[in-house]
């Protein structure tokens, strides 16, 4: 297979966001080293150090020089909790307004329209060398890394070359630490430097090393592709590259938020000419005219009476960088947000329990009030929200059931 960002997605995508909460994150730390759970430090394993010694030869035959090697593999080891996450992995089903609202929600805006106007004269000029708007190079850092805060603290080759040996998934995974050594070889940064999560995804853009030996620039000029520097910018301008790379086509708008009469098809396979989309009564949702995408694709991911948008073919080049229509609906979300666009037009309904965005947000604070830490209140009903409701409910002799309620919310009142 072709060894890509995607292909790492569709593999490993469960596992790069984890519940944190009540809502989720990226499960990366900014501590130098993954010091706070044993499993990720190097652990003693014959097996795996045969297959290093093994490993090695292969490396060598394909270029990789002694020198490198030996640095790369000093300090580094097997990692059991690198396996046990592998092997571990939830597929969380969020609803497209938790997704929002665990990544794009308003402390995120407001993070995002700080970074951007931080960092404008480097983001306009990756704008003007890429053609991908800075809004949207912003949007993707901070669903990425937090905006550089959780770029990842797990040595790259320790987790690599654990994966690989592990075998579940050993080709994938031998491909990334040849990657990570030719990374090494070229200078790009250190051993100690070339850190990720668990999975090898690293820096501000959290690009697994195929990828960034295929993507990444050098845009401060200073000979080294560096993502990982508490300056995103060559993370921030390699984005953008991949973006070019994939495919994006300059001056096209990613996705507006629109109304559309019932109905109508809905989905990446069901493009129709804007011209065509406005005739069948698809407008903005904030009033004009529609603005020029090209062919385009009508996405209602609530459902009927909850958002809706009309996404360009460069909603398809984000994809490429992660295959869910959750993220590139969010990524462009968040775009227009940090460029200064209000919050959606449309509102979502009651959840399946009955209740709102507000409500939720409204029963962590009451059970957080009362010593139930629900982990934050986002309103994203997570395992730690689910927690605290079933301690409270054992507390209360009521029956431990860990969903929320309106009976709940009340009895909280």
């Amino acid at each position: 297979m072709t060894l890509t960002r995607r292909t790492f997605t569709s593999l490993a995508a469960a596992g790069l966001l984890s519940a944190c909460g009540g809502g989720a994150g990226l499960p990366v730390a900014t501590s130098p080293a993954p010091v706070d759970d044993p499993g990720l430090r190097p652990q003693p394993n014959a097996a795996y150090d045969a297959w290093v010694a093994s490993f090695r030869g292969r490396a060598a035959a394909q270029g990789i020089p002694e020198a490198t090697l030996a640095r790369a593999f000093r300090g580094a080891g097997y990692l059991p909790g690198v396996v046990e996450r592998d092997r571990n992995q939830t597929e969380f089903k969020r609803s497209f307004e938790d997704y929002l609202n665990i990544v794009a929600g308003e402390a995120r805006v407001t993070t995002g329209r700080q970074k951007y106007a931080a960092f404008s004269d480097t983001l306009a000029r990756i704008e003007a060398r890429y053609g991908v708007p800075a809004s949207v190079v912003t949007a993707i850092w901070g669903v990425e890394s937090r905006f550089g805060a959780r770029r990842g603290d797990i040595p790259v080759v320790s987790a690599s070359s654990t994966l690989a040996f592990d075998g579940r998934r050993g080709a994938f995974f031998e491909a990334q630490l040849l990657a990570a050594l030719r990374i090494l070889a070229r200078g790009d940064t250190t051993p100690e430097r070339l850190t990720g999560s668990w999975a090898g995804a690293m820096g501000h853009t959290q690009f697994i090393p195929t990828t960034f030996q295929a993507h990444a620039v050098d845009f401060t000029g200073d000979g080294r592709r560096d993502i990982w520097a508490e300056d995103p910018t060559d993370a921030l301008a390699s984005a953008a590259a991949y973006l070019a790379d994939s495919g994006w086509r300059r001056g096209v708008p990613l996705l507006v938020e629109v109304t559309a009469p019932a109905g109508l098809p809905t989905g990446r396979g069901a493009r129709r000419a804007t011209s065509a989309w406005a005739a069948a009564g698809v407008r903005p949702a904030r009033g004009g005219s529609l603005p020029e995408l090209g062919e385009a694709a009508l996405f209602a991911p609530a459902g009927a009476g909850g958002p809706a948008f009309l996404a360009s073919r460069n909603f398809d080049v984000v994809l490429r960088y992660n295959n869910s229509e959750n993220y590139a609906l969010a990524v462009g979300y968040l775009a227009a947000r940090i460029a200064g666009a209000p919050p959606l037009s449309a509102s979502f309904g009651p959840d399946e329990y009955g209740l709102t965005v507000e409500d939720r947000r409204r029963l962590q604070e009451r059970l957080t009030a009362r010593g139930f830490d629900t982990g934050g209140t986002d309103g994203v009903i997570g395992p730690k929200t689910t927690e605290a409701i079933r301690a409270y409910q054992a507390a209360q002799g009521l029956a431990v059931t860990g969903e929320p309620s309106q009976a709940l919310l009340r009895g909280l009142g």
